[in-house]
């Protein structure tokens, strides 16, 4: 991830943010269908339209993810960002363990994963000085 955001934002000095995410993606994409074609019937699109809608949101999240990335490197340093992006994501992940969000099992956010969290942020404001 640290060597991922620092080429995108290498990239984003260069032609733009918007243009830094577009070019990620669009890479993404063609490597993706290379894939599909590759893997042929090993997926079952006909299942496509039984998911909820807002479960075919994580690529739009994906995009936000990215901006944040190629922004936050920049002026926090690659060590400061990616760890504050890995206390933003262990965070998310136990709320979405906590709750069974998208019908995952519940997994109860305990009071050491709270002392593992405050650990975490405490490494990542040891890192801003």
């Amino acid at each position: 991830m640290a060597a991922q955001g620092s080429m995108n934002s290498a990239v984003s000095k260069v032609i733009g943010l918007s243009e830094a995410t577009f070019v990620v993606h669009f890479s993404a994409t063609i490597l993706m269908l290379v894939l599909l074609i590759l893997s042929i019937g090993q997926g079952n699109w006909s299942n496509f339209y039984q998911l909820p809608w807002y479960y075919y949101l994580g690529g739009l999240i994906g995009v936000l993810i990215t901006y944040g990335v190629v922004i936050s490197i920049p002026k926090l340093g690659v060590a400061v960002a990616t760890t504050a992006i890995i206390v933003g994501q262990v965070l998310t992940a136990c709320l979405v363990d906590h709750f069974g969000f998208f019908g995952l099992e519940k997994i109860p956010f305990t009071w050491l994963k709270f002392l593992g969290l405050i650990f975490l942020a405490i490494g990542a404001k040891l890192l801003l000085n």
